[in-house]
């Protein structure tokens, strides 16, 4: 038996996620069939509002505004530190141990040159300049250790020789992505950070 056509785009669209397949999407989608009209419309609108966000001109955070909360914190500033990661979500999960104090940098993933991600393909010149431009002394590379991860690191110190740079260790297992990790791990990753040569 067929699903008419207005449910199977919707399960279509649906499992375009990550982490959902067909059935995933076949389930949420007949779940969502139980919900009021006035309910599926409310979702609905919510989506379409994803389009009147801006990504911060400074991180690269999702903001409402060109420059975000984080950005414009002047106290976040002063502390002279920005600290690097991948993604928006390793961001979350840097924010949610409520260890760090300084702002951020979304970076977009790693070097990967037998994919065709090199430095253009990711947020490094945007970095430099904000180095440049900024009273910026510490560099955090909170970037998930792999063997790509480190070569982002190593590319990072070779373009930002003057900044101190350091790297986040201490719990964080090889291969391993932030975004999985809990907040005591994070935390004490942070708190247990190391130079980076």
């Amino acid at each position: 038996m067929e699903y008419p056509l207005k449910l199977e785009k919707a399960i279509e669209l649906t499992a375009k996620l990550p982490s959902v397949g067909k059935k995933s999407a076949s389930r949420m989608i007949l779940s969502m069939m139980k919900w009021t009209a006035a309910e599926r419309e409310s979702f609905a609108e919510s989506i379409v509002e994803l389009n009147n966000l801006k990504t911060c001109k400074h991180c690269g955070l999702y903001t409402e505004i060109d420059i975000c909360s984080i950005c414009n914190d002047e106290a976040r500033q002063e502390q002279g530190v920005i600290c690097v990661v991948e993604s928006l979500t390793d961001l979350f999960a840097i924010e949610k141990s409520q260890e760090y104090k300084g702002t951020y940098h979304i970076l977009g993933g790693v070097l990967n040159p037998l994919l065709g991600v090199g430095p253009e393909q990711l947020r490094i010149e945007q970095l430099e300049k904000r180095c440049q431009e900024r009273k910026v002394n510490t560099l955090i590379l909170a970037i998930s250790p792999s063997v790509e991860g480190d070569a982002t690191c190593s590319y990072l110190k070779s373009i930002l020789p003057n900044i101190q740079i350091e790297r986040i260790g201490f719990g964080v297992p090889m291969g391993g992505s932030l975004e999985y990790l809990d907040s005591m791990t994070i935390s004490k990753a942070l708190e247990n950070r190391r130079e980076f040569s």
